[in-house]
This record gives structure tokens, C-alpha cells and sequence, in this order.
């Protein structure tokens, strides 16, 4: 929910909300980046923070929640967190499948954008996703999966996320996998992160929250594929630093504990460093805090590049860490 003051912002879609998006090189003022950071973080309501005078929208909520059931079909819940509730689904015109995510308003950071002189008050995820994909028409073609379609209801905002079929989160992949990898298995998968959160940083956005339930895995071919999953945590990526935490405890970074702030790149780059240990030892969760206390050792039975990749990634110093471009060239991965 941290958003830089001034990020050039390309979306050019509207979606189901009727809420029209595009180009913006220059932006209204906005709800500040400790002041998203703190609604996110603390769960405040929308009494707490200051509103736009207006909100441009378009349309009765009844009408966004009669045009959502006309269109989707909802099934069982596939999973829940502290931002939401994510059903399977379908798109009853085609059965294509769904994800809906539902989120209560409560918590919903927003964003203010500018097209043609007009502001709109946008979901800060919605405004994420379209950034790192570029619409519903790109579905399957980007590594971070894309947004069908958004509602805006009194009570909660509805997401409609493309849903992969055969696929499965990176941590039940592991358990379908007897718990871990090898290391040509999670080889693939490693380098195929490396590639979406360069990508996603091309496009300056931080996910702030990689982890194994967020990562999906197409597993209808014969080299699984990754896929990116839930911005909920996210936010637009500046050079600076953030000083307030949005994302899962047992993933944050050191510095995070020691100095209470934190840059996005080398976050990531700590994040994937996680990953991959818990691909590699999918029995032992990874937590910073017992890493940092030399309570999670790195296998010493694994090659020594491979080695060597985990302990630059969970370096207690961001600088120590490589740039995910480095990383990427980095000899375990090629």
C-alpha cells in the first residue's frame, strides 16, 4: 500500500466497474504513503483516514453486485487471509475459471489517478495488477496473474483474477513432492521468480509478500510454470526507503528488525532467498527471526553454488545481497 508520490501509472483499461484507466504521467494528490502504510497495517477503517471530496463512480453499487452474479459463477474457498477470502469460480458466458477474491472496504488502500483531467479513486491492487499485467486480455501471458474484472460493493471490493487450471500453490507443490525439491527441480522454478520480479520491478512494482502460497505452479505441462499471485501487500516501487511493514513476519527482511526500514529490491531478493530454502528443505518453515539466530542452517549437502546463491540472497546486510540481475546470472541458475 506504500506508494511513491509521483510513479508513472499505465493503465489503459476499463473493467467491470466501469471505471475507466489510463496514462498518467502526472498525478493528483494521493493518500500518503505512511498514511496507506498504517491503514494496511493497523486494519483501520475507512473513518480513519481522510476521503477524496469525490470519488468517481459509475454506476449503483446494487447494480456492480447484480452485473458480478450475472457473470460469475462462485464455488468453494480456496483460501483465506488477513485482506480477504479467495473463491474458485468460473465465467458462466464460457466456464472460463476464476479466482474471486473478496475484500472487505475496510481495507482496501486506494489510489488516486488522472486520465484526461479527470481523477479516479482506484484500488491500490487493481491499479498493481494492471500495472504488472496489462489488463484481462493478457490472461496466461505475464508471469503475475491477471485481474478479469473488478466490483466495488458498499461492504467489500470483489476482484476477478485469472485461475490457471492444473495448478497449485508452491507449498502444496512441495507436498505433493514428498516436502522438497532437488535441486534441478527447484532450479526451474527459481529461475523462472528471478525473471517475474525483474519484470515486475521493470514496471515498478514491489509485491513485498513472495512466498510459497502466493506463487502458483501450472502443472499441466512437463515443466511447471510460475505464476505470481496476491498484490495485497503490495505497493508502487521507489528508490527510497519504507519504514512501515506490509507482508508475512516470517518473511521480512533483517533490516526490517534493525533499523525498521527497508528498500524494495534487495527485499525481494531476501524473499526469493527464502523461497528457495523452503523449496530445498520444504519440511522446516523459514522465519527471519530464527534464521538470524543460526536456527535455520543452510544444508551443507546441496552444491556449493547452490550454497553460495542462498547465503548472498539472506545476507543480514542489503548491500552484501546481488541485484535480482545478478542473480539471475549467477552460475547455479544458468
Amino acid at each position: 500500500m506504500a506508494c511513491p508520490s509521483t510513479p508513472e501509472v499505465n493503465l489503459v483499461h476499463s473493467l467491470a466497474s466501469g471505471r475507466p484507466l489510463g496514462d498518467s504521467s502526472t498525478e493528483p494528490s494521493s493518500v500518503s504513503e505512511d498514511d496507506a502504510e498504517a491503514k494496511r497495517s493497523k486494519r483501520k477503517g475507512s473513518s480513519d483516514r481522510e476521503e477524496p471530496s469525490e470519488r468517481s463512480r459509475v454506476g449503483s453499487q446494487d447494480s456492480a453486485g447484480a452485473d458480478f452474479e450475472a457473470k460469475y459463477e462462485e464455488l468453494e474457498a480456496l483460501g483465506e487471509g488477513g485482506f480477504g477470502s479467495v473463491f474458485a469460480g468460473f465465467q458462466m458466458s464460457d466456464k472460463l475459471p476464476v479466482a474471486i477474491k473478496r475484500i472487505p472496504q475496510e481495507l482496501v488502500a486506494r489510489k488516486l489517478l488522472m486520465k484526461n483531467g479527470e481523477v479516479f479513486d482506484v484500488p491500490l491492487e487493481v491499479a498493481l495488477i494492471l500495472k504488472a499485467t496489462g489488463g484481462p486480455e493478457t490472461a496466461g501471458g505475464s508471469a503475475a496473474v491477471s485481474l478479469q474484472g473488478w466490483y466495488e460493493l458498499d461492504q467489500e471490493l470483489i476482484l476477478v483474477l485469472e485461475r490457471p487450471v492444473p495448478c497449485v500453490d508452491l507449498r502444496q507443490y512441495l507436498e505433493e513432492n514428498g516436502g522438497s525439491l532437488q535441486e534441478h527441480e527447484a532450479k526451474i522454478i527459481m529461475r523462472q521468480l528471478v525473471e517475474a520480479a525483474i519484470e515486475l520491478h521493470s514496471k515498478q512494482v514491489f509485491h513485498r509478500d513472495i512466498k510459497l502460497e502466493n506463487i502458483l505452479v501450472e502443472t499441466g505441462a512437463g515443466v511447471p510454470r510460475v505464476r505470481v499471485t496476491d498484490f495485497g501487500c503490495g505497493c508502487f516501487a521507489r528508490k527510497g526507503h519504507y519504514r512501515l511493514f506490509a507482508g508475512t513476519p516470517e518473511c521480512v527482511p533483517p533490516e526490517w528488525y534493525m533499523h525498521k526500514r527497508y528498500r524494495a529490491r534487495p527485499t525481494t531478493v531476501w524473499q526469493l532467498g527464502a523461497v528457495l530454502y523452503g523449496m530445498l528443505d520444504g519440511h522446516t518453515t523459514f522465519d527471519t527471526l530464527r534464521f538470524l539466530r543460526n536456527k535455520l542452517p543452510i544444508n551443507s549437502e546441496l552444491s556449493q553454488n547452490c550454497q553460495e546463491l542462498l547465503r548472498m540472497c539472506l545476507s543480514k546486510i542489503p548491500k552484501q545481497r546481488p541485484t535480482l540481475e545478478q542473480l539471475q546470472r549467477h552460475p547455479w541458475l544458468k
